[in-house]
């Protein structure tokens, strides 16, 4: 059955094609066939990705390795690329979470896009054709085609965040996620180059992960920092990571299914993804692995900040996703690689529920404010409260989702954010400070998580006049979705629980035989050739967990997860206390520090500090290249030659009269002078 892979990315690419080409046709036949079509490929893709992860669970675990060669896609001269899947355990548990989740949120969208008349085929034929990029990004065997998927998501990205492009936000958003990207991808793309001829030099010309990883130990360990550098480089754009992060909290101009789909389960993921997979590179390069940990700290501490005073429940959420994707980085960083991994998949659960729940209230709002023909903001939660007795279903699957980022112990989140906080206080590569960083940045998630809830759901309703009365709980294909994720929410997090808790962490045991190198890995056959020095920085790296874990003291574990739920339930204890209790604090702390809550609710001016040194120079730079350069020197030089030529042309034309006697003349004139000019070369 391993030889049906290609049947996972091949239904939603047939998908595309029939939505995409007849979609306008069944819109005035019947929508419901475009529903049927979009949702039923990704349910198909999401049944074979099942049949084959228990098929794999029912192997040895060195033997979940299966790799599925499809067709040679690029040929020439020592290249030779090839569309070929890999099945592995890393593989198979993005797959899952990327078509169980897409799933879901494709019957999510059938009621929330129901009133986009004649646009509905466009958005799910965008909607297919990004499980078809994001499937062959997870189940590539190679750099080559996960980046073809990765600039794949890239563009479907582009297209859902200006799905409504006649507003000019919208369009600017996907234009800034577009061109922020590039960036990133600048570098990724260089990564590759020097991984592809530093291996080659040793005539292993090959981005195939197994060779890559095998011959690994040949690369000299400033080449592989340089490697893991520039790869990390596109992760920090993808996956929005300081400095290329901005491009996020603006992608929420899209629908909101397309938030919770592409810019916080999944696509987002993808750096997260390309780290794990290439672990054994990083773990022979532990500065890298040094910056990945700090750049993930410092987001996910940054990003919390600033979701402290936003009022728009979408970027609240936004930045939330930016702070969590910083915790998977911190995991990465510090060799917990599938502590990392294991938070990508809770993460999955509660932020999709989460955006969907935003989506569910927005939904309801529009009905009222539509209704009463009022203009207010549906996403500003200072036009909302005492909405969880309108929206009940929504109200209760959204708290347990805050509760499980908030690190609640018994829910998805406290599992793998503990696991990652105590990895980055434990691991060799691991600091205090890491540690603390992670921590407060928990207690800020709590506070803001929660403050979201009360404003949106408690208190009296702020809603417009007349509003509140047409407010109501959404379709069942809005609330059926989000039930099924407040359930993985709840429950996803007992895959991981360790061993201090008395689990056996089967998401740590699962990922092992992909993880690190050793004579047990799937892809490192040729570990005895490996360089001993490599080799044990990887081992060192890699066993950590399992060492410490083993050896290290189970009080400091069981201290540092209280402290972590302490500060957590404090953090819900401000919310509480500022938007229930005397909700005057808010506007005092306000008018109190009015420079510090500016700075917070203006994003730091990150923004405006880029338009000011990056944006502004550049379009100057510009300017000149295309005044100064191309319009003055090149068509200067171009329409100077054209103006010469015209000028003597316009001058020489006359001698073109048309009158034999004029040429007659010109002939005898032209033979005199000859005859003259001989006759003196002649005498001298």
């Amino acid at each position: 059955m391993f030889d049906k892979v290609w049947l996972i990315p091949i239904f939603p690419i047939i998908g595309v094609l029939i939505n995409g080409l007849l979609g306008r046709r069944f819109e005035k036949i019947n929508k419901s066939i475009i529903h049927w079509v979009a949702c039923g490929a990704v349910a198909l893709s999401f049944i074979v990705t099942c049949i084959l992860f228990f098929q794999m669970l029912g192997l040895p675990a060195d033997q979940r390795l299966y790799e599925f060669t499809w067709f040679e896609w690029i040929s020439g001269g020592v290249l030779h690329t090839y569309v070929a899947y890999q099945i592995d355990p890393l593989s198979m548990m993005m797959c899952l979470f990327v078509t169980g989740v897409g799933f879901l949120i494709h019957v999510y969208s059938i009621g929330y896009m129901s009133t986009e008349e004649g646009r509905e085929y466009r958005f799910f034929t965008y909607m297919n054709l990004f499980m078809f990029a994001m499937i062959n990004l997870v189940l590539a065997n190679n750099y080559l085609l996960l980046f073809l998927g990765w600039e794949g998501v890239g563009l479907c990205s582009y297209l859902l965040i200006g799905f409504w492009f006649s507003e000019e936000a919208n369009a600017v958003a996907g234009k800034k996620a577009f061109i922020t990207n590039r960036i990133g991808d600048f570098g990724f793309i260089l990564g590759l180059l020097l991984l592809y001829t530093s291996l080659g030099k040793h005539g292993i010309w090959t981005l195939q992960f197994s060779e890559v990883f095998t011959h690994a130990h040949l690369l000299s360990p400033q080449a592989a920092t340089a490697i893991c550098l520039l790869l990390f480089v596109g992760c920090t754009a993808k996956s929005a990571q300081i400095p290329l992060y901005v491009w996020l909290p603006d992608a929420m101009a899209g629908p909101t299914p397309v938030s919770a789909l592409i810019h916080a389960a999944t696509m987002v993921t993808s750096g997260v993804y390309m780290v794990a997979r290439s672990n054994i590179l990083y773990s022979m390069s532990p500065f890298s692995m040094g910056v990945v940990a700090i750049f993930g700290a410092l987001t996910a501490l940054f990003a919390a900040s600033i979701g402290l005073v936003q009022n728009d429940i979408k970027k609240v959420l936004a930045y939330s996703t930016v702070s969590q994707l910083g915790y998977m980085f911190l995991g990465l960083g510090v060799g917990a690689y599938a502590a990392g991994m294991f938070h990508v998949l809770t993460h999955a659960f509660f932020k999709a529920l989460l955006f969907l729940g935003s989506g569910a209230v927005i939904h309801s709002m529009h009905q009222g404010l539509h209704k009463v023909h009022s203009h207010a903001d549906a996403q500003d939660m200072r036009n909302m409260g005492g909405l969880k007795d309108k929206t009940p279903i929504t109200y209760v699957t959204f708290l347990v989702g805050t509760l499980a980022i908030a690190g609640i112990p018994g829910l998805s989140g406290f599992f793998s954010k503990d696991e990652i906080l105590w990895k980055a206080y434990s691991s060799p590569h691991g600091h205090f400070l890491l540690w603390l960083i992670g921590a407060i940045a928990a207690g800020m998630t709590a506070f803001y998580m929660f403050r979201l809830v009360f404003m949106t759901f408690f208190n009296e309703s702020r809603v417009p006049d007349g509003a509140g009365e047409h407010m109501q709980e959404c379709p069942k294909t809005m609330t059926v979705p989000l039930m099924v994720l407040a359930f993985l929410a709840a429950v996803g997090g007992y895959l991981g629980v360790p061993h201090a808790l008395g689990g056996s962490n089967r998401i740590h045991n699962f990922l092992d035989p992909v993880m690190g190198l050793g004579p047990d890995k799937l892809l490192q056959k040729a570990v005895a050739s490996v360089a001993h020095g490599a080799h044990a920085a990887a081992e060192a790296v890699h066993g950590a967990g399992h060492h410490v874990a083993e050896h290290g003291s189970l009080f400091a574990e069981y201290l540092l997860m209280g402290i972590s739920v302490t500060i957590a339930l404090l953090g819900i204890f401000l919310a509480y206390t500022m938007y229930i209790k005397k909700r005057e604090i808010p506007e005092k702390l306000a008018n109190s520090y009015p420079f510090l809550y500016r700075l917070l609710l203006n994003k730091w001016y990150v923004d405006e500090l880029y338009e000011l040194t990056v944006i502004k120079p550049l379009h100057g730079f510009s300017i000149l290249l295309w005044k100064g350069v191309d319009v003055a020197i090149i068509d200067g030089i171009v329409n100077g030659v054209a103006r010469i030529i015209g000028w003597f042309s316009g001058v020489v034309r006359y001698i073109q009269s048309g009158y034999v006697q004029s040429y007659a003349v010109s002939v005898v004139l032209g033979t005199v002078v000859l005859v003259i000019y001989y006759l003196i070369r002649a005498v001298s």
